[in-house]
């Protein structure tokens, strides 16, 4: 099952409001998405936890919806 970007978007946000998010759809079929957030709440933080923060925030999208996701994580 295929999900909106302006879902994903969304629920981004929502976690991370002082975040730059960027969103690519890789394949065009709502499935395969790399994103990029860059947000002060990463400061002092590994990658695997900033990772997990963005797990977290799609609220188990991940396993419901998506297929695959590339995360990118950097401190604003």
């Amino acid at each position: 099952m295929a999900v909106a970007q302006d879902k994903l978007y969304s629920l981004l946000k929502e976690s991370f409001a002082d975040a730059e998010v960027i969103i690519q759809d890789l394949a065009g079929d709502g499935d395969h998405y790399a994103v990029t957030v860059k947000s002060p709440a990463f400061k002092g933080m590994t990658r695997v936890q900033q990772h997990k923060m963005v797990y977290d925030a799609l609220q188990g999208a991940m396993a419901a919806e998506l297929h695959a996701l590339a995360i990118k994580t950097e401190v604003l």
